[in-house]
């Protein structure tokens, strides 16, 4: 009888909280669904009817990081006093970490601009999504996370399936791309999905580096700091390429 009323008496109290955990995650999972499938279709649109400019397609990528701010915001006025007291803030070290994880970030999102416009969407795609197998090799040198099965089954597949492509280049090369081109939007492709391999880890040693509670505010306070510096290295690169200009 006890135990049936301790159990019945965790389970209230835990649902409303595990609750808004799963509609959280659902959000995330639907906004990560629509920008990985919308952004690239929408990028490529803009070179197929003759954009030019690559350094503005990386720039959208980050630029909306002052929505960080609502979510971050949120995060501070909903904690207790309690949790205020032992929430962790983004400290001179772990900032100008943030910042260097912020200009690989931005390096990679031009990468990934320029090679998406010699590419087509279908190949691009697939080639970013070898940053799977990027990420656990870089997470098996960096942080020591161990391989799985599943791991290994989707590292050989990807890769498999990029050989597959670059055998096949010819055959789905867009109209009005050069070879040269093609070859170069592939290599960048596929050097930014190793680019963006290697950030994960790098930010998950930041993490355990840091020694401080991982929270939600903290990791908002370190995505807008990596946010901030992409966008203003892509800013750089368009005011240099004189974007700004008509």
């Amino acid at each position: 009888m006890n135990e049936e009323t301790t159990t019945g008496s965790n389970t209230t109290m835990t649902t409303p909280k595990g609750k808004t955990n799963r509609l959280l995650l659902l959000l995330t999972v639907l906004l990560l669904v629509v920008g990985a499938t919308g952004a690239p279709l929408v990028s490529r649109l803009y070179f197929i009817h003759g954009g030019q400019r690559k350094w503005l397609t990386a720039w959208i990528q980050t630029a909306a990081f002052p929505i960080l701010l609502i979510p971050l915001f949120l995060s501070k006025i909903s904690s207790t006093s309690q949790s205020q007291r032992r929430q962790s803030h983004v400290t001179f070290p772990l900032a100008l970490q943030s910042a260097g994880i912020g200009l690989l970030i931005g390096i990679d999102d031009y990468m990934y601009a320029f090679g998406l416009s010699y590419l087509p969407i279908s190949t691009s795609t697939l080639l970013v999504s070898t940053q799977l197998g990027f990420t656990a090799f870089f997470a098996f040198l960096i942080v020591g996370q161990r391989f799985t099965a599943h791991t290994i089954n989707a590292v050989v597949l990807l890769s498999l399936g990029s050989v597959l492509l670059g055998l096949r280049a010819s055959g789905d090369r867009p109209e009005g791309v050069t070879g040269a081109q093609y070859g170069l939007g592939f290599v960048l492709t596929l050097g930014a999905a190793a680019l963006i391999g290697l950030v994960f880890p790098l930010i998950e040693l930041v993490y355990v580096k840091s020694k401080q509670i991982v929270t939600f505010g903290l990791v908002m306070e370190m995505l807008f700091v990596m946010s901030v510096v992409a966008t203003g290295f892509c800013t750089i690169g368009m005011v240099i390429n004189k974007d700004f200009q008509h």
